[in-house]
């Protein structure tokens, strides 16, 4: 095993084991706080909605979680690329596609690994805890036993089932076969396509495509005994739909001679150089095994440089995820509670994935994928995985389809509505991580951190370092042995530029007859300038100042106002602004909300407020979120001359299409519905703020340090607004968590500064 494959195994293992074990846990929904609270969970409350649902069944889904709750379901005989290894370590994976769901629809998942590999047996089992869930994703199980398994379940069952290993490839490939055909303009009714594999998952493509317009003639299917064929008569039912008449009976070689289309759902490497060079003009190829595919996707490339090709691999260009379906497929039947998953819901979600793959992307999945400018065409012919479209888009599609072919029970009127709350499901917090670390990612930049001589520092560097976030080497400024010392106690990987400012006279002397000059209107001598540059924070500014680096982090180790005062001393105020405020982002499961001042202006005035409000709005929408601003106050409304309301008279008039209202107690700003009862006049109705402007520093101070005391949400800032070069203060002892964010964002500002 290679060193990098040593240390895969070690992370996973870690990753999986690290307390709590697992990766799914289930959490109370409702308060439980009192002795009502237990009271109405459990006896004797409870046997009011059981009475409820004794006299309609239906009502099961008003006072249960049985609407949003899947069960992912297996018997282990078909994991991964792991084949049959049984219902207890099968395990992982199912907790793996429960993440899933949860995380890109708002679905909960009970995991089931049933140990029975007997057909009937299984959907007895499955049938007999039905009543349970809203619906069922059968998985890893092997074929034909898997045909089986559904296609009973389904005729027994009145909730949506489907095995996701056949139907899931079929409808993401359906959709890239789609829009692949587009780029090369070739007619599906023509196209001559080679199959090699015929399990669960290369039928029901096979089927899927048939469906799109391929024609059955056109189709010549493999499995491990060479073409499905009249002759032969080992084929079970469902291989039979795909047998052909034909003569001579070609061998694999053979037939992929001319064909417009490879299809591969079977082993890594199947698919040579010569085979793919003696297919037609513009081929098409998904090379869909994993985690090796049929044929190297840049060999293919270098071979055929007009091949549209597709891989089951994320570090490929169109990877056929099933990520990109079945949590909106079931999130779409769930919320119309349809009794089954028709053909016509699948054909919607196909065409609503490929249509999606056409449409202008958004900038922050640029962000996300650490590309310029993703566009439809032969490297892009479907959506991306971290694509926030595909719930609405595929979900209302498929909740559609499902009320048009009336398999619904519970149909949907205000789509509007809905795909609101289809956003409101959405799971923030580690998404727009990811989105700021790859745009970070795109263009690193130097930064200089000013407390070089703390671990947590220089522990945060070497993660900056292995995401690519910042420049190597790094810029610490501290004592160069102290420094040293702790690389090597902690065993730290890291290669850094140690700054001792003690004992570099020579920069000293150059920075303090720059700041002298700034300063010297102002009291400053030139002796006191050669003293003050001897601290690291002035020393770091001045490097930013000099464009000697990128971005300056400080604050670990001194108070926030000794730390800031420098920065404000050398770098100064943004001109347009003129005042220098601080923003705190929290990111919760909700979504990121923005608190300003966290920070520095202790009483702002109304000017001042209306300042922070327009900085704070430019940051948001620079995470492609539109800004929705609650000017907080004790009171909601009460006054037309405070400061609040002043400022709110002024950005109304000012700036109309601002999403802005106050003054707002903070419940009714994160409560639309509340809002809406109480004030249905307020710019905020219907619209959940996600900036939180305070009145003054101390009420948003307390509350950031309050909310971040509670624990469970990452936050990122204080983040500087109104500064004119990149330069950032964390909060004193921040973690590395804190620190690796703070910066993060640091490259950003410098990135949109140089833009």
């Amino acid at each position: 095993m290679t060193k990098n494959t040593d240390n895969l195994i070690e992370e996973s293992l870690n990753y999986h084991s690290k307390f709590p074990s697992g990766k799914i846990k289930i959490t109370p929904t409702k308060s439980y706080k009192t002795q009502k609270d237990l009271s109405l969970a459990y006896s004797p409350g409870v046997a009011e909605p059981c009475k409820e649902i004794t006299i309609s069944s239906n009502k099961v889904y008003k006072y249960t979680s049985k609407g949003n709750l899947v069960a992912v379901i297996t018997n282990g005989t078909a994991v991964l690329g792991l084949g049959d290894i049984g219902a207890l370590a099968s395990k992982p994976v199912m907790e793996g596609k429960a993440l899933l769901f949860k995380i890109f629809s708002g679905i909960d998942v009970f995991d089931i690994e049933i140990n029975e590999t007997n057909p009937d047996k299984f959907v007895q089992i499955v049938k007999a805890i039905s009543p349970t869930f809203g619906g069922i994703n059968l998985e890893d199980i092997k074929a034909p036993e898997a045909f089986e398994i559904e296609k009973k379940l389904k005729k027994e069952l009145n909730i949506p089932v489907m095995h996701d290993d056949q139907h899931g490839t079929a409808i993401i490939s359906g959709a890239a076969l789609i829009n692949a055909l587009l780029c090369v303009k070739k007619n599906i009714n023509k196209v001559k396509m080679v199959v090699n594999g015929a399990g669960a998952a290369a039928i029901s493509c096979s089927k899927i495509y048939k469906q799109l317009g391929v024609s059955s003639n056109n189709i010549l299917m493999f499995d491990s005994k060479g073409l499905l064929h009249d002759s032969r008569n080992d084929l079970n039912k469902e291989k039979k739909e795909f047998s052909v008449k034909i003569n001579p009976i070609p061998n694999l070689k053979e037939a992929i001679k001319n064909s417009d289309i490879f299809i591969g759902l079977s082993v890594g490497g199947i698919l040579t150089e010569k085979m793919l060079k003696s297919m037609a003009p513009n081929p098409i190829v998904f090379a869909m095994a994993n985690p090796d595919p049929e044929i190297d996707y840049n060999i293919a490339l270098k071979i055929r440089p007009d091949i549209v090709m597709a891989t089951g691999r994320s570090d490929y260009p169109n990877q056929v995820n099933n990520v990109l379906g079945f949590p909106y497929i079931f999130r779409g039947a769930l919320d119309v509670q349809a009794n089954s998953i028709n053909d016509e819901m699948k054909l919607a979600a196909i065409h609503s994935i490929a249509s999606l793959a056409k449409e202008p992307v958004p900038e922050h999945i640029n962000i996300v994928y650490n590309k310029k400018n993703i566009s439809f065409g032969k490297e892009y012919i479907i959506p991306k995985p971290f694509d926030n479209r595909l719930i609405t888009r595929v979900s209302t599609a498929v909740a559609k389809a499902a009320i048009k072919s009336g398999v619904a029970k519970n149909p949907i009127f205000n789509w509007k509505i809905y795909k609101e709350k289809l956003l409101d499901r959405m799971e923030f917090e580690s998404k727009i991580l990811r989105m700021i670390q790859n745009r970070a990612r795109t263009n690193p930049k130097k930064i200089v951190f000013c407390n070089g001589e703390d671990f947590n520092i220089l522990k945060s560097i070497q993660i900056l370092n292995e995401k690519k976030i910042i420049i190597t080497p790094s810029i610490v400024l501290g004592n160069k042995i102290r420094i040293k010392n702790l690389i090597k106690k902690h065993n730290l990987d890291i290669y850094v530029k140690i700054i001792d400012t003690e004992k570099n006279k020579n920069k000293i002397k150059y920075y303090a007859d720059i700041l002298w000059k700034k300063r010297c209107r102002k009291g400053l001598t030139l002796y006191e300038s050669e003293l003050i540059m001897k601290n690291n924070d002035y020393f770091g500014a001045m490097m930013v100042d000099q464009k000697e680096a990128d971005a300056v982090i400080t604050g670990y180790s001194r108070n926030f106002n000794f730390s800031i005062r420098p920065i404000l001393e050398i770098i100064g105020r943004e001109k347009p602004y003129y005042k220098v405020s601080g923003m705190t982002i929290l990111l919760t499961k909700q979504g990121p909300l923005f608190l300003a001042d966290t920070a520095i202006i202790q009483n702002p005035t109304s000017e001042e407020l209306a300042k922070i409000a327009l900085m704070s709005a430019n940051i948001v929408k620079k995470f492609n979120i539109e800004p929705r601003i609650a000017m907080l106050s004790f009171k909601n409304f009460s006054s037309t001359s405070s400061k609040v309301s002043n400022t709110v008279s002024f950005l109304h008039k000012k700036y109309p299409r601002l999403i802005v209202d106050g003054e707002l107690q903070p419940d009714f700003a994160l409560n639309e519905l509340l809002l809406y009862n109480k004030f249905p006049f307020s710019k905020l109705r219907n619209k959940k703020a996600n900036i939180f402007i305070f009145p003054n520093l101390e009420s948003g101070n307390l509350t950031y340090k309050f909310i971040k005391g509670l624990g469970g949400i990452p936050t990122i800032g204080p983040v500087l607004l109104g500064m004119k070069k990149p330069s950032h203060v964390m909060q004193m002892q921040s973690n590395i968590e804190e620190i690796v964010n703070l910066s993060t964002i640091a490259v950003i500002d410098a990135q949109i500064r140089n833009n």
